[in-house]
């Protein structure tokens, strides 16, 4: 069994609002998440597109590649069309060293659209699970005969979001699709992180960790804000998301429930860098995850 500890640029930077951290150079990027203690980076924007080139910058760090966020639209094409069109994605992931494709349903999501509110996330009619499934468990069969494991990535904003959304998901797919495990968009979403963890468990293939602050999440609800409004927080105030140990999430029940897990527990916090400065909360957050993970006897 074997635990590496990762980080999302998000924090340093943001891909669906690249003005926030925009002003970071990569190389503090990339050096502050080092010293805060992280092994592994996923891909963002300010990261390069090359593999090869891309494995070479975060080597300059110590830092290996975890794997990189794809977006797919499965609801508008086959199987066969979706792995064609991921096919630079594929290489990239593949050259860099990585050996997951983090992959999200989003033809139709409204999570980047900040005019948007959450109440008008898409939600798919239960006859739709059944083809949608279908078509996700050839693309990942596809990806799988490249080596590459599909970890599908609920989010808020998505098809995916709610408990009942994933349980769709998962009982309208099969192995080799696994569940990327978002602890942050799982309570958000309404769900129980841990009982997620001990649902499904053994088709969980990567994991994401990010806190709730809950009367944040709660204001959020009730105004229906839309999501980066949510996570931006409103003027001068922090949003809804925060590392672990600075929300409700317990991480030692999630970590318990994870019992015989093994690969990268993802630090993530979706903060301005501007109101939240990024290596104190890095630190603060990774102090969080060791601890919770050698209590939970994960390491």
């Amino acid at each position: 069994m074997s635990i590496r500890i990762g980080a999302n640029p998000i924090g340093w930077s943001n891909d669906d609002l690249q003005e926030i951290g925009g002003s970071t150079p990569l190389e503090t990027c990339l050096a502050e998440a080092k010293e805060a203690g992280v092994e592994g980076m996923e891909k963002g924007h300010k990261l390069p597109n090359n593999g090869a080139a891309l494995k070479d910058k975060l080597a300059e760090f110590g830092l290996a590649f975890v794997g990189g966020w794809y977006s797919t639209e499965l609801l508008k094409r086959s199987a066969l069309e979706e792995f064609e069109a991921a096919e630079s994605h594929i290489a990239m992931t593949k050259a860099a060293g990585a050996s997951i494709l983090i992959a999200a349903e989003t033809s139709n999501a409204i999570h980047g659209d900040r005019q948007r509110p959450l109440s008008e996330r898409p939600r798919l009619a239960k006859g739709d699970w059944a083809a949608f499934g279908a078509k996700m468990t050839e693309f990942a069969k596809r990806l799988d005969g490249e080596g590459l494991k599909l970890c599908y990535h609920h989010h808020m904003g998505t098809i995916v979001q709610s408990e009942r959304d994933i349980d769709a998901f998962m009982a309208h797919t099969k192995p080799p699709v696994h569940l990327l495990l978002d602890t942050g968009h799982a309570r958000w979403g309404g769900a129980d992180p841990a009982g997620l963890a001990r649902a499904y468990r053994e088709r969980i293939g990567h994991v994401h960790c990010k806190d709730v602050r809950e009367g944040k999440m709660r204001q959020s609800n009730a105004e229906d804000w839309s999501f980066l409004d949510s996570i931006l927080g409103q003027g001068a105030e922090l949003g809804v998301y925060t590392v672990p140990g600075d929300g409700m999430i317990d991480y030692v029940a999630v970590f318990k429930a994870l019992k015989g897990y093994s690969g990268w527990v993802v630090l993530e916090a979706e903060q301005d860098p501007k109101k939240a400065p990024t290596l104190p909360y890095a630190k603060k957050g990774i102090a969080h995850l060791r601890g919770a993970l050698k209590e939970a006897g994960l390491v």
